[in-house]
């Protein structure tokens, strides 16, 4: 795809990346459709509608977001990227009612968290939201077995039916060997897949992760996105995805990439490899000027 071009877009537009010839594009085309057409018969989980962010008061403002509109499926596996300073870390904190818009409407499963009162939203947000940081932020006086199950015990899941969920999750992402370990007897990928499996448990609306791969080593960032994958396959968990990293990025099943603010492009995989993703998605990241890993 290297004869691909790309011309400036409009605000609020997303625009696609053109394929080398007649046949490649016709052959996108079909592939971006047929996944479009999957999507479109699922519920819509997350719905974004024109949401700004403004930082400061008047003389001095900083415009984080500008216009940002787009919806997610449930099942859905979608990853944002941009460079530093962009908005996406912004984006997702908004969407994940962590900050607040300064216009715009939010919706999560019909919900609008933007008119949420904060007793509401802190109770919206424990029962429909599932995170997953960088740092794992687990409880290093738990074990991997209580840090999953603390969303549940907050929850009052009757106490069998924690063991049974917890045992189960940990399973389908490899973790069983570790459920009796505390954090500082886990390697950084145990510890984050642990922190994976605690946002799943709880079978949120959504799964917000913010660079959830930036402190792992290769190793560990292949057996956490495989997680994901599991998470997603599996259970069909619907992933918002924050990431730099265009390797993390082919796991997904979209990626919308975000600059100065706005959505400049977004591509789908559809019938792709993940391998032929990858590298589509290290064009578009080459043609912002941003920079990615550059090896599966």
């Amino acid at each position: 795809m290297a004869n691909e071009h790309m011309t400036a877009p409009k605000a609020g537009v997303h625009m696609r990346v053109a394929a080398p010839s007649a046949i490649a594009q016709a052959r996108a085309q079909d592939a971006s459709s047929a996944a479009f057409s999957s999507e479109s018969q699922q519920p819509t989980v997350l719905d974004v509608q024109h949401i700004e962010k403004v930082y400061g008061a008047r003389g001095s403002l900083t415009r984080a977001l500008t216009d940002v509109s787009f919806t997610v499926r449930k099942g859905d596996f979608v990853g944002i990227m941009g460079a530093s300073g962009s908005g996406k870390s912004t984006l997702l904190n908004c969407v994940s009612t962590i900050d607040s818009v300064t216009s715009g409407t939010v919706e999560i499963n019909g919900a609008d968290v933007t008119r949420l009162k904060p007793a509401k939203l802190t109770r919206f947000r424990r029962e429909q939201l599932g995170f997953i940081f960088q740092d794992s932020n687990l409880l290093d006086t738990l074990t991997a077995r209580e840090n999953i199950a603390l969303p549940l015990t907050i929850g009052r899941v009757p106490a069998k039916d924690v063991v049974r969920r917890v045992e189960e999750v940990a399973g389908r992402l490899g973790i069983a060997q570790v459920l009796d370990k505390y954090p500082y007897q886990m390697s950084g990928g145990q510890q984050q897949r642990v922190a994976a499996a605690r946002a799943l448990v709880t079978d949120p609306a959504i799964i917000m992760a913010d660079e959830p791969t930036g402190a792992l080593d290769s190793k560990n960032a292949r057996l956490l996105l495989e997680s994901f994958e599991a998470m997603n396959t599996t259970y069909k968990a619907t992933v918002l995805m924050v990431t730099h990293d265009s390797f993390a990025a082919s796991y997904t099943h979209r990626v919308l990439f975000i600059r100065d603010g706005r959505i400049f492009t977004e591509l789908r995989r559809g019938s792709s490899t993940r391998q032929e993703f990858f590298e589509r998605i290290m064009e578009v990241v080459a043609m912002m000027g941003g920079e990615g890993s550059d090896a599966l």
